[in-house]
């Protein structure tokens, strides 16, 4: 039997979600595990994204970041942003800040307002690199022109002072 991990994403999205079903998500862990394990990124994303907030299975930041990896390193920015997190926090890995700005830029870089924002967070912060407002003005300016609430308050506190 061949398998589609697109499909089965679609079925885990819709059992995460209760779009079209009731809302369970052990199904949806189940679904986005067969995707996983076929090497699908977004698969691998969203079971990691299971292990890291403890829903449909017990939280695992461990895990989480083996998944987060396997996804980040297919170049999906999610993955790339959620290990960035992992790192800059020290969840599943001891906290390398350097490693976390790595992951982030590359999310970044992609478009994803999560790396865009946390990269920011980074720079405002010296974590991994040197303390830059540019930088981080630029990179949060980028996060809030795709909506980003947290990146658009940091503007606005920066603008005031």
């Amino acid at each position: 039997m061949v398998e589609n991990p697109e499909a089965q994403i679609k079925l885990g999205k819709s059992y995460y979600h209760g779009d079209g079903v009731v809302k369970n998500h052990q199904e949806a862990v189940k679904w986005f595990t067969k995707a996983a394990e076929q090497g699908h990124a977004k698969g691998q994303w969203s079971l990691g994204l299971c292990y890291y907030k403890g829903i449909g299975v017990a939280k695992n930041y461990k895990e989480a970041v083996k998944w987060f990896r396997k996804s980040a390193e297919q170049g999906d920015a999610q993955g790339q942003s959620h290990l960035g997190v992992c790192y800059n926090q020290g969840e599943g890995v001891p906290q390398d800040y350097k490693e976390a700005v790595k992951w982030f830029t590359k999310a970044a870089e992609q478009g994803d307002e999560m790396g865009q924002y946390r990269l920011g967070l980074c720079y405002y912060k010296a974590e991994g690199v040197t303390y830059d407002y540019k930088e981080a003005v630029k990179w949060w300016t980028k996060a809030a022109k795709q909506g980003n609430a947290r990146a658009m308050e940091l503007l606005k506190k920066g603008k005031s002072k």
